[in-house]
């Protein structure tokens, strides 16, 4: 039982081991005769081999599928902080990047020429009012343009007094991710001081994978995990899946927007994440597990137990696989529901074809 594949005409000891050779069953008697292309193995064989067989059933598929990728913040939310006045830098109150502002914050103050002809020409159009209340309001809308309040313009007007220096006050509130100037910098109208995200809603971008695209689509529930945050799941779903793939990973970019409560979640950080996808084309299907299918070059092949022999015989099989699922794969044809598949130890089972 040791080697099954020792044969001899009579009684005798095994070459291999000088184990004492067993009769040999062919089949059970009144059974059904053993297809002439089937491998017998004994049952003792077949526990020393660790030999399990399943009864193959159908079901709905079920995709498994993981992506990996990292947090990133919403574009949408980010927005750049320019200066609309050409001038000196006199002071910055935003010092380095990764600091937190709010919106309406004074983040910088300009020196510049232009401000103080424009206020000056307010000043004057203020006292011609009655002459002519067009050139007023031309005035402060000059001034709008360049983001003074009316506030601060109504304060010029009230006080009489003009200033060359102007404060530039922040358009949203969030984090710093890029300070591109420094105090006593020389800018431009235009020109773009800091990069602000707000990370009050954030974005999980994962990669998939080209095989795994026909099976994800936008709205599909999905849940994921951070390395940072153990123990922790967050369930999202898919917002957006990029249609053009990378051409060196291969993959597209899945997007998952996800609200950022207590700002545990920091762009960059990485994600793990499970996606469960129906096969909707592939309805009740015969799946079987990786375990089963040997490939032999272009084949596929199951190895089917043979019904109603004492003696277990198994016999190649051909099959045409589907998707793979993760662990196991759809079987589009080769075998039918009811029948009886090696799952565990189907190498050994024909490595006994083989020798045999």
């Amino acid at each position: 039982s040791m080697h099954p594949q020792i044969r001899q005409d009579g009684p005798g000891l095994c070459p291999l081991c000088a184990m004492d050779l067993i009769p040999l069953k062919s089949s059970n008697s009144g059974g059904e005769a053993v297809h002439p292309d089937a491998i017998m193995m004994s049952h003792e064989a077949m526990a020393l081999a660790n030999v399990q067989t399943t009864m193959v059933s159908r079901q709905n598929p079920v995709k498994e599928i993981k992506m990996y990728g990292t947090i990133q913040a919403d574009e949408r939310l980010s927005e750049s902080q320019a200066s609309y006045v050409s001038g000196r830098i006199e002071k910055l109150f935003v010092n380095f990047t990764g600091e937190n502002v709010r919106k309406g914050q004074t983040i910088a103050t300009i020196y510049s020429p232009e401000v103080m002809s424009a206020q000056q020409e307010l000043l004057e159009a203020a006292r011609m009012e009655d002459i002519s209340p067009e050139l007023l309001q031309a005035a402060r809308q000059k001034l709008r343009l360049w983001k003074l309040t009316d506030e601060q313009i109504n304060k010029i007007e009230t006080s009489q007094e003009i200033s060359p220096v102007i404060e530039i006050q922040a358009n949203t509130s969030g984090v710093v991710i890029s300070k591109n100037v420094s105090q006593g910098d020389y800018i431009n109208q235009g020109n773009v001081l800091f990069d602000i995200a707000n990370l009050s809603s954030v974005w999980a971008l994962f990669d998939a994978y080209e095989v795994d695209l026909p099976f994800l689509k936008v709205g599909d529930n999905l849940t994921y995990t951070l390395q940072a945050v153990p123990g922790k799941t967050f369930p999202g779903k898919i917002a957006f899946i990029n249609p053009i793939l990378d051409p060196v990973t291969r993959t597209a970019k899945v997007r998952v927007e996800t609200v950022n409560e207590g700002m545990q979640l920091k762009p960059e950080m990485y994600a793990n994440a499970t996606i469960e996808a129906p096969l909707k084309q592939y309805s009740n299907e015969i799946v079987v597990p990786k375990t089963a299918v040997l490939w032999t070059g272009k084949r596929s092949l199951v190895y089917v137990k043979q019904p109603n022999n004492e003696i277990p015989a198994f016999k190649m099989t051909e099959v045409e696989l589907g998707p793979s699922l993760g662990e196991t794969y759809v079987i589009m044809s080769g075998i039918t529901d009811g029948d009886e598949i090696v799952t565990q130890g189907a190498f050994a089972v024909d490595a006994s074809a083989q020798l045999e």
